[in-house]
């Protein structure tokens, strides 16, 4: 057994010479020849993505607003700090949640460079103004909704996004920052009303003009008319089919006289909707005073905007049902 052992070990010898004289060590001076690994290298598209950046000088210029860079994020700020907020009888410092900003990322799409989204903090008297300025610029208007409760001045927040240019984008945000600038300037103070004199104690209106643009039969109580459309059912998140007596609906209520009423309610919309629904309502001079959702985990999800008006009662009727017209419920 040992001189089997030992001829096993020769022979061990003998090959591991035979391949050390057949592949010569690498000098110190020559690199080491990397080794195929098991992940691959980055292709150039990737890199280029991944490096991809915006420019924060280009930000800067089309906003008027000195940017900053955190995380790959260009992002600008305006405090609003020209008001002095009171909230619950303390005055709110703007670093507490009274600053508004704006992000801007690379775009993903192609042909899209830049992706903004933000919150803008604003005054009930500024809201119309601003938005109004938004939409115009090509930005959407995502929510509309209050973060406080006993601030006075009341502030809103509204929350904004798009896509595009850095200079569309820009420009758009710009304008409806100056939009509430233009405000202000008329008026330090915001103002703690429309402008608009109270209406009579007592309603008289004619139901029967207001049945006859919506064309449906609504419901008349003190001289006040309502109307209520429902609109194609939403699938709630246990299952359940949920439409207009759920609360999936689109009304309108209206005081006042024929002359001079004002008409509050809310819009039912999807997602797709709402913008179009913004920019009709804003563009017969009804206000929007909230966007926001009444449900979670419906399917498709459906948002509600509450608005108020103030003219002759057919004007109004007309102007909610050319909205209406633009949903699936009109």
């Amino acid at each position: 057994m040992s001189i089997r052992l030992g001829w096993v070990v020769g022979f061990a010898l003998i090959f591991a010479s035979a391949c050390d004289r057949g592949a010569p060590s690498p000098s110190p001076e020559a690199p080491l020849q990397a080794r195929p690994s098991a992940v691959a290298a980055p292709s150039a598209s990737a890199s280029a993505q991944a490096s991809t950046t915006l420019d924060p000088a280009a930000v800067g210029s089309a906003t008027g607003l000195e940017p900053e860079v955190t995380e790959g994020i260009v992002r600008v700020s305006v405090p609003r700090n020209d008001v002095k907020v009171d909230v619950d009888g303390w005055t709110m410092p703007p670093f507490m949640g009274l600053t508004s900003w704006a992000g801007f990322t690379p775009g993903k799409l192609p042909g899209i460079e830049a992706m903004v989204m933000g919150d803008l903090v604003l005054f009930e008297d500024e809201v119309s103004d601003a938005m109004s300025a938004a939409l115009a610029g090509g930005l959407k208007v995502t929510a509309l909704h209050n973060h406080f409760f006993f601030d006075k001045p009341k502030v809103f927040f509204m929350h904004i996004e798009g896509e595009g240019s850095v200079a569309t984008l820009g420009k758009a945000l710009k304008e409806t920052l100056e939009a509430f600038r233009a405000v202000r300037a008329k008026s330090a103070e915001p103002r703690t009303g429309f402008g608009k004199t109270p209406l009579p104690a007592k309603s008289a209106i004619d139901g029967a003009k207001i049945e006859s643009v919506f064309g449906i039969k609504g419901a008349a109580k003190d001289g006040m008319y309502k109307i209520t459309i429902g609109r194609p059912a939403t699938t709630a998140a246990c299952g359940c089919e949920i439409g207009k007596m759920m609360g999936v609906n689109t009304w309108a209520a209206f005081a006042g006289t024929s002359d001079d009423a004002v008409v509050d309610g809310d819009f039912a919309v999807t997602e797709d909707e709402l913008q179009p629904v913004l920019k009709s309502l804003r563009g017969d001079g009804i206000h929007v005073v909230a966007i926001h959702h009444h449900m979670v985990g419906e399917r498709p999800r459906i948002l509600f905007l509450h608005y108020w008006g103030r003219g002759p009662a057919a004007n109004l009727a007309a102007s909610v049902k050319k909205a209406l017209g633009l949903t699936k419920a009109g």
